[in-house]
């Protein structure tokens, strides 16, 4: 069989939920999304999750349309989930036009994923630049180069840009890519899903409000 229905078949044919999954039980929950997220960071890293810190960041810009990429989670707690681009990014110009994110954390072995939406807020200046600072060298040296998603007529032309500006950094230890930007996601929902074999799911949603955190358990 080939074609789509062969593909059909294979994607049908994989197995899902393998292995012992663990239990969630949510009227042991705790009180705040930020200290469930953690446990269960720590319960990823403890299985062998590769990058548990991987998350999918969704943005739309003035015109609604979506988009989606994988990045890396830099810090959460009180101040929100936080990650960090360059501005002149199609993510960060998806910002500046609606400054509204969802995130999502997905890790297969435990069957389990978190769910994050809520407002985003561009960090200070000072926080910035030691977010970029933090960064690998070769990391850095890409960011100031600007050029993320521009077209690019080779990978020798890539190489020996990054080059060069690896050798800036080497001369100016310091320096900050202008356009650095480190954001936080203030959420107004966090929902945390465990999967079941038998599909029965179990979901709790954290709903912000101004008196704090409320739960509500949701169907599958």
């Amino acid at each position: 069989m080939t074609g789509t229905d062969g593909l059909r078949q294979v994607l049908r044919g994989i197995e899902v939920f393998a292995g012992e999954l663990p239990g969630f039980d949510p009227s042991a929950a705790p009180d705040t999304p930020v200290e469930l997220f953690t446990e269960w960071l720590h319960d990823a890293l403890s299985a062998g999750v590769r990058e548990p810190h991987a998350m999918t960041l969704a943005t739309a810009g003035a015109g609604g349309d979506p988009t989606a990429r994988v990045l890396i989670l830099k810090d959460v707690g009180p101040q929100g989930w936080q990650f960090a681009s360059d501005a002149g990014s199609r993510k960060g110009l998806d910002l500046a036009d609606r400054p509204y994110a969802a995130l999502t954390f997905y890790w297969a072995p435990l069957a389990r994923q978190v769910r994050v939406r809520g407002p985003v807020v561009r960090e200070t200046p000072e926080l910035c630049a030691a977010d970029f600072l933090a960064r690998g060298a070769g990391a850095r040296a890409e960011s100031l180069l600007g050029r993320q998603s521009q077209p690019l007529a080779d990978l020798a032309e890539r190489d020996a840009r990054v080059e060069a500006s690896l050798q800036r950094i080497e001369s100016e230890p310091d320096l900050v890519a202008p356009g650095w930007t480190l954001y936080s996601v203030r959420p107004e929902s966090v929902e945390f899903w465990q999967g079941d074999k038998e599909r029965r799911h179990t979901r709790l949603a954290y709903l912000s409000s101004p008196d704090g955190w409320t739960k509500q358990m949701l169907w599958p």
